[in-house]
């Protein structure tokens, strides 16, 4: 079992409330900072990517223009990158947010120099506002910005234990994958994440491991190279 050595770790905003009605469970959020922690203490360089959705769906917005509900989006996450890195931080961890707008002193402009040297610094690194244009989702935002400072693996936690060939909610006899590609993630039009995410890290050999937020220590695990949840893989399977 091999640990990856970079890894870019996408949290849905939804996983930041956990159960309750609220923005934020603060068990869930610290549960999660003091993961992200120990992977850094390991060795593990750390990048992060959180949706806004425990603010804001954009799709959902009724008919406002799609443009000005996805800018709302790009903030929520913003909100969302900014609370979790305080927490690292409160916890005795360095932590940065990078966005690709301004938000005036509050982040940084994203830099793939600087962001390269953040990781090599060893400190835990946000990506917020998604890809800084609207259409694209902050799953696709997170395959861009792993491409770009190169990681091994995104690891994607969600509410769910991995990658099925139909929904598990609605289907008792879905059946779960353990690997599957990116073509066949694709050509199967399958939910999991989002095809212009899928397609990205087909094009740029990056794969990808679905797994569940809610399991014990699980961002860690699956960081260390445990087998947990699908791995959408592609031809040259996860970067080394």
């Amino acid at each position: 079992m091999q640990k990856y050595k970079r890894v870019l770790v996408k949290l849905s905003g939804e996983a930041l409330a956990g159960k309750t009605c609220s923005s934020f469970n603060n068990d869930v959020v610290n549960n999660i900072a003091k993961q992200l922690i120990e992977l850094t203490k390991s060795g593990i360089q750390v990048c992060v990517v959180i949706g806004g959705g425990n603010f804001w769906r954009g799709r959902t917005s009724g008919d406002m223009d799609r443009t000005s509900a996805d800018h709302i989006g790009m903030l929520a996450t913003v909100m969302n990158a900014i609370y979790v890195s305080d927490t690292c931080k409160r916890l005795g961890a360095e932590a940065v947010v990078q966005t690709p707008f301004s938000v005036g002193t509050m982040t940084e402009l994203f830099s793939k120099t600087t962001a390269l040297k953040h990781l090599n610094d060893n400190k835990i690194l946000f990506f917020a506002g998604g890809t800084g244009h609207p259409f694209f989702s902050t799953d696709t935002g997170a395959a861009l910005r792993g491409c770009e400072v190169e990681v091994d693996i995104l690891l994607f936690a969600k509410n769910i234990d991995g990658v099925y060939d139909s929904d598990p909610k609605l289907n008792p006899s879905a059946v779960k994958y353990e690997r599957i590609s990116a073509k066949e993630f694709l050509v199967g039009n399958l939910k999991a994440i989002d095809s212009s995410c899928a397609t990205l890290c087909m094009d740029n050999d990056l794969s990808i491991i679905v797994f569940d937020l809610g399991i014990e220590n699980g961002i860690v695990r699956v960081a260390n190279g445990e087998a947990l949840g699908t791995t959408i893989y592609n031809l040259g399977g996860p970067r080394r």
